[in-house]
């Protein structure tokens, strides 16, 4: 890796004192009442934040912006956090993904004039006020060229690109793009021999992927509601390129409005594949399409089966699957779609790797396991014979893997928290495989060493962290540390390169990502173990990381911070008001911190499984009773705390984090300084422009660091 040092001024965590005015915004208290089977009477003094248009709303988080980045401000100065992560964040590599005739790459940019970049790619660095933009090149020696402009499709929102698919003769690309961070995106098809747009234009997809087939493909939309409104009502459509949507064949819906389901067309177009999810009821459907038959309609593959299989492609007539079902780490085998009960193993269950991903080619499958200390990629036949095995290093990630089905040519990265993308082209016959271009980067990666340890739960589980810092740092108890997690849905939570992290740990920072049950890294009883009514143990895991930092000497809690982004977010803030003597301040990011109400709104009744629900006494209990929102006490300070939230977030409404800062603002015993810091133009997953990422980041860092460096 091409290594370029440069000279920082930064400020380091010396415990200097010095006074920071605060002064909390009071909410309009307005009680609103809701009773639960008889004995629990909830008031909600909040619930008209929830109209998030309303005149009042609109100032009152105005007032809270105003607040946040006039004390954010001398936080990032005081810090200088900004500088640093701008610098950290110029990295260059060459990332592209392989799709029928064309590599494809996301890349920032400077110049809107420039249509071909050489051999430069820039993933992270690049234009300040730009997003990605989606560049092409047919062979991986030609230069790239300028397909896709996001920044120039609309002049009044900001537009984000989603995702693209090419048909399978190469000849077009459908692509995807949202408008202001919303989950609602569009959709338009370019030709990819002329480079130039066709008439096609498709609205009101979400969630939604595209499968070609033949001349057209395959897409899925929600009926259009109120902002917040929940999405119900999902539906499955065939559109033919060249014509109007409103000409799209209707191919799947339920009249269950809460059914969500998943799509796909195997690589050789042969089998379209649906897969149904009843969360409601824990059953799952598997239904397919095989266009080689004589009667090629939707026809039931596996019926109420009540655990999970994922289907990925489809050899020699038959399909290619994992499930976790009888086996905690999965496996790989195949179904016979003529026998769909009787499976062949491929690929057994391994007692000390987790099955991540799969890739299955036409005479291989390709698959990344995870073992405790590192991922490992390993070809197979379609005999289960482990034909090579590449280890990578300690606390990495393998990205995404590309390539052709029919085609020897394999693209694969890995990343790490201070490691930006390293990318590798591989032949899945020969295994011979080569750098695809040297990543550059701003600081000394080599002076940041990474430890993979465990502690110990209240119920004696060992608890698996990895542990970030320079080299020859002294672990005194005095070290400035972060605690991350995220211990939700069974991810599994895969390290990525975060300029951020950088900063903190250059300037003598610990970080330290907790691996906690609920997700999926050490297999399905890990993440069965912190969901649903077993939600509070997640919350108990990462206290049990908190204390062992504290009590084996890495920190105190004067100089211990939590982060977590989305139901990470919901973990930190419940650890933070049940325990929070153990942390000096606090950030919850996107995170559903109003559990009565989750499910009213958006996606939340698909998250049920996740996390329970009210209209159950016992779901609605075990939620009342880590309900961040719910559980705020008069009589306590509660950590400094920096909320983020997204205006356009219609994943998890923003309005959780309004009620949330409201009423810790009105704690009468809160001295330390309570932020509402609200992204605009924004949905689920923040920041898209380069300039607003790194504003993001150092506001995240430099409180962070901030609030560490304070004497009491």
């Amino acid at each position: 890796m091409n290594k370029i040092l440069i000279t920082l001024l930064m400020f380091s965590f010396s415990g200097i004192a010095y006074c920071q005015n605060y002064e909390p915004i009071p909410a309009r208290q307005e009680a609103v009442i809701d009773t639960f089977y008889r004995n629990y009477v909830i008031v909600d003094n909040y619930r008209w934040l929830e109209d998030v248009n309303s005149l009042e709303t609109r100032e009152w988080m105005n007032s809270q912006d105003k607040m946040s980045a006039k004390y954010l401000t001398k936080a990032v100065n005081k810090t200088n956090s900004e500088r640093s992560i701008d610098k950290y964040s110029t990295v260059t590599y060459d990332n592209p993904t392989i799709m029928g005739d064309y590599y494809f790459t996301y890349a920032y940019y400077s110049d809107r004039s420039t249509s071909g970049m050489g051999d430069f790619v820039s993933s992270i660095g690049g234009g300040g006020y730009t997003v990605p933009a989606l560049f092409y090149r047919n062979y991986l020696e030609a230069n790239y060229e300028l397909l896709v402009d996001p920044n120039y499709i609309s002049t009044k929102d900001l537009i984000t690109l989603t995702g693209y698919w090419v048909s399978k003769d190469s000849k077009y690309l459908a692509y995807q793009y949202s408008r202001n961070g919303s989950d609602w995106a569009e959709l338009k098809v370019i030709n990819l021999e002329t480079a130039q747009h066709i008439a096609d234009h498709l609205v009101d997809l979400r969630f939604s992927n595209i499968a070609w087939k033949d001349d057209g493909f395959y897409y899925s939309t929600y009926p259009r509601s109120d902002q917040f409104g929940k999405a119900v009502g999902q539906q499955v459509f065939y559109h033919k390129l060249g014509a109007d949507q409103s000409e799209d064949q209707l191919v799947f819906k339920r009249r269950n409005p809460t059914i969500s389901f998943g799509f796909k067309t195997t690589s050789d177009e042969r089998f379209f594949i649906i897969e149904e999810d009843n969360d409601e009821h824990g059953i799952y459907n598997i239904f397919y399409i095989d266009f080689e038959s004589e009667q090629k309609s939707l026809k039931p593959l596996l019926m109420n089966i009540d655990y999970r299989i994922g289907i990925h492609d489809s050899h020699d007539g038959k399909l290619i699957a994992t499930t976790s079902y009888q086996a905690n780490n999965g496996y790989i085998f195949e179904i016979d779609p003529e026998n769909p009960y009787e499976w062949r193993e491929i690929v057994p269950e391994y007692d000390e790797a987790l099955l991540t991903k799969i890739a299955p080619f036409k005479n291989r499958i390709i698959a990344v396991y995870q073992t405790d200390k590192y991922p490992a990629l390993i070809v197979f036949d379609y005999e289960g014979k482990i034909l090579y095995t590449l280890e990578l290093p300690i606390a990495s990630s393998i990205g995404k893997l590309s390539g052709n089905w029919d085609e020897d040519e394999l693209l694969f990265s890995f990343t790490s928290y201070t490691i930006p993308p390293v990318v590798y082209k591989f032949n899945i016959r020969s295994f011979y495989k080569e750098l695809l271009k040297q990543t550059s980067v701003t600081f000394d990666w080599d002076k940041i060493i990474y430890d993979e340890i465990e502690c110990l739960s209240d119920d004696s589980v060992s608890i698996p962290m990895v542990v970030v810092h320079k080299k020859g740092m002294e672990l005194d108890g005095t070290n400035p540390t972060i605690l991350k997690a995220y211990g939700g849905f069974g991810i599994v939570s895969k390290p990525s390169f975060n300029p951020g992290i950088v900063c903190f740990v250059m300037n003598g920072g610990v970080f330290v990502f907790a691996k906690i049950r609920g997700g999926g890294d050490k297999g399905f009883e890990w993440a069965e173990a912190g969901k649903g009514d077993n939600k509070q143990t997640s919350i108990d895991d990462f206290i049990a990381v908190a204390e062992f930092l504290i009590d084996e000497n890495y920190t105190n809690p004067d100089k211990l911070a939590a982060t977590g982004a989305s139901n990470g977010g919901l973990v930190v803030a419940a650890a933070a008001i049940q325990r929070p003597d153990l942390f000096k301040a606090v950030v919850p990011v996107v995170a559903p911190l109003d559990m009565i109400r989750f499910e009213e709104f958006t996606v939340g009744q698909y998250h049920r499984d996740e996390y329970g629900t009210v209209y159950d006494s016992i779901g609605f209990t075990n939620l009342y009773s880590y309900s961040p929102y719910h559980n705020i006490k008069d009589d306590t300070n509660y950590p400094s705390m920096l909320i983020i939230t997204s205006e356009n977030d219609d994943r998890v409404p923003p309005f959780h984090s309004y009620k949330f800062a409201a009423s810790l603002q009105h704690n009468g015993s809160q001295q330390n300084p309570v932020l509402l810091k609200i992204e605009d133009d924004a949905g689920h997953y923040g920041a898209s422009t380069r300039k607003s990422n790194v504003k993001e980041l150092s506001d995240i860092f430099g409180f962070i660091m901030y609030e560490l460096m304070k004497k009491k």
